[in-house]
């Protein structure tokens, strides 16, 4: 199956290359999906993830893997879309809810010049309102490795550092695999590869 990936916020395809790999292995297609909010609006990634997702569409079944912001991204041109959609899709530490780090991050100049439109909307409780869940199976994969107790800003909820549990799930009803992982570490994680292989052969 070809399984398209996108990266996080800041990131590049660089950084899905082991998954990559791992998907190779399980006898999938990788496909790469690159951004810069840096310099593209959320707007424009959107279109241009989904003309990708259109053309990939036309090649037969298909998957998504995404990290973190690429989630969110994957939402908004899935949302829309007047093609088929994939087989499965699997979010590693996506911010399906406005993530509270997201809004005090956005409080600072120079993440809001860095993380350009796509980090004002993370910040923001109204874009996530307008926001569909997706339409199409889909697996949650969440990080725990992160500081709680008085001084996290989680307090005693599980996170990864940058996305609590509840920020993890698009539905309160969704479950969740559970990985010992910082946020931005995840997708490098053996056990979330695992899962990831794990989520398409069920798919299949």
């Amino acid at each position: 199956m070809n399984i398209l990936l996108i990266h996080g916020l800041g990131r590049s395809p660089l950084s899905m290359w082991s998954l990559a790999q791992r998907l190779r292995e399980a006898g999938h297609e990788p496909v790469f999906f690159g951004y810069m909010a840096l310099l593209q609006s959320f707007n424009e990634i959107v279109r241009a993830l989904r003309d990708q997702l259109r053309n990939l569409s036309a090649l037969g079944p298909y998957g998504i893997v995404s990290h973190s912001l690429g989630g969110v991204l994957a939402r908004a041109a899935l949302a829309e879309a007047a093609f088929p959609l994939p087989a499965h899709v699997v979010m590693l530490a996506p911010p399906n809810q406005s993530p509270r780090a997201g809004q005090l991050a956005n409080l600072f100049l120079p993440f809001r010049w860095f993380a350009g439109q796509s980090g004002q909307n993370m910040a923001s409780s109204a874009f996530y309102a307008q926001l569909p869940p997706l339409r199409c199976p889909y697996t949650l994969i969440a990080g725990t490795s992160g500081p709680i107790g008085s001084l996290s800003p989680f307090g005693n909820e599980v996170n990864d550092l940058i996305i609590g549990l509840t920020e993890v799930k698009m539905n309160p009803q969704d479950s969740l695999i559970l990985i010992p992982a910082l946020h931005s570490f995840i997708i490098h994680s053996p056990s979330a590869q695992a899962a990831v292989i794990s989520a398409f052969s069920s798919s299949r």
